[in-house]
């Protein structure tokens, strides 16, 4: 027993003394999705930042797939020693654990909150010429023709598909769902016609917008957005209950001394109130949260909770 207690005594200065120091050597951040995306810029915004203030390298290391969920698994595995941290969207956080049965982690149990870096609101968009002018158009003709009109996703699961459940409950409506493996190709079928609307993620979509080839129509954020001043809210358009922001997040593997990560929580709030890290985010619509892991913590269960009714209230699985 005596053994044992030094062996955990001298485990935890070890600990405390590394902490002290870190890190003197490479960091890696393992980004959930493929490179491009907006989860894989705020992770290489925080890799260049953190990189030139502590003179090691950050590595970033894409494991796309499966939603997700592969890069949760992954880290999960890892060591909480300060040195391997998950950055992902909110999907395999709390969407995805409510639509797969048997995954291989616990949001909730299995990893350390840092903070949640971002955030930003999804925007209804159709296509630049599209006879939809309103919110109130796109609900007259779903009213007038059931399971008809077509919203493209990013993927079954994210967050402008379950956007658009949480439209069609809170209207009475219904759509077609036509799910794309990524934002990019959803896009590109969204201006081609192929589709007639869709919940993108404002900052994917504000050059569209800005070059006419989308037509915004409304906004899921509480207020306006000084980057579309002339888009109502869904509120203002008539649509109450949809407020939703997508958001991208920083953690590390379960176990991580209350030191260590009080001191990584630091310098990743620090790296993202780096005007050269901040700057261009907010200019593509993206709030800023930068806040502390407990902040996060319960923001995470209130999200989760908030998304599951959704879920269960519109019966939604994966296909």
């Amino acid at each position: 027993m005596k053994k044992q207690l030094l062996a955990l005594v001298l485990g935890v200065m070890s600990l405390t003394a590394h902490a002290a120091g870190w890190p003197d050597k490479s960091v890696e951040l393992v980004v959930s999705f493929p490179p491009g995306g907006s989860t894989d810029q705020v992770a290489r915004a925080l890799a260049t930042s953190m990189g030139e203030t502590f003179k090691q390298s950050f590595i970033v290391d894409n494991r796309a797939g499966a939603t997700g969920t592969i890069a949760a698994g992954y880290v999960k595995r890892l060591a909480p020693d300060g040195y391997n941290f998950w950055v992902t969207s909110l999907g395999p956080l709390v969407i995805v654990p409510h639509l797969m049965k048997n995954l291989q982690y616990d949001p909730l149990k299995d990893f350390t909150p840092i903070t949640v870096a971002v955030s930003s609101p999804n925007v209804l968009v159709v296509r630049g010429n599209s006879p939809f002018k309103s919110v109130a158009d796109i609900i007259s003709y779903e009213k007038a023709h059931p399971h008809t009109l077509t919203f493209a996703s990013s993927g079954a699961g994210s967050s402008d598909h379950l956007t658009a459940e949480l439209f069609w409950q809170k209207t009475g409506t219904t759509g077609i769902h036509v799910p794309y493996r990524g934002g990019g190709p959803a896009q590109t079928d969204l201006i081609g016609g192929q589709v007639e609307a869709s919940f993108q993620n404002i900052n994917a979509v504000i050059q569209f917008i800005r070059g006419g080839q989308m037509r915004a129509l409304a906004i899921t954020s509480a207020k306006r957005s000084p980057l579309l001043p002339d888009v109502p809210t869904m509120a203002e358009a008539g649509v109450n209950g949809v407020v939703v922001t997508s958001w991208q997040a920083v953690l590390a593997p379960k176990g991580m001394p209350d030191a260590l990560r009080k001191q990584v929580a630091a310098a990743f709030v620090k790296a993202l109130h780096d005007p050269k890290v901040a700057t261009p985010f907010t200019s593509l619509g993206y709030d800023l949260v930068a806040g502390t892991p407990e902040q996060f913590a319960k923001f995470m269960k209130e999200d989760s909770a908030r998304w599951k009714q959704v879920i269960d209230t519109g019966h939604i699985t994966l296909n």
